[in-house]
């Protein structure tokens, strides 16, 4: 179970066990941090936008193409940075993984 660090828009930074196999989206439904998720992880809205820490972007999955054409959408993405919770599968090599919830669209 990997520990995580995730700062919420308010600025509010808490450290969570995030199960393995569980989506970051789900996690962080779970642990009621302020992210809409309306598509309920079906990679079809980007409400579930975070910014991970370029330190872990080699830790994750490549970014997919609907993924990449969603955040493209995003007045706030940032290159680099900017995914899908929904898209990022919680592994045991994310311990320590950070990130950030972007702002709401």
């Amino acid at each position: 179970m990997p520990r995580i660090t995730v700062t919420a828009r308010d600025g509010e930074t808490r450290e969570l066990d995030a199960p393995a196999s569980l989506t970051l989206m789900e996690v962080l439904r779970d642990e009621n941090f302020d992210i809409e998720a309306l598509c309920g992880g079906c990679c079809s809205c980007a409400t579930c936008h975070v910014y991970i820490d370029p330190a872990f972007a080699e830790r994750l999955p490549p970014i997919g193409a609907d993924e990449d054409l969603l955040l493209d959408g995003s007045c706030h993405r940032q290159p680099g940075a900017s995914r899908l919770s929904c898209q990022i599968r919680l592994s045991g090599e994310m311990e320590g993984l950070r990130l950030t919830i972007a702002p709401a669209e």
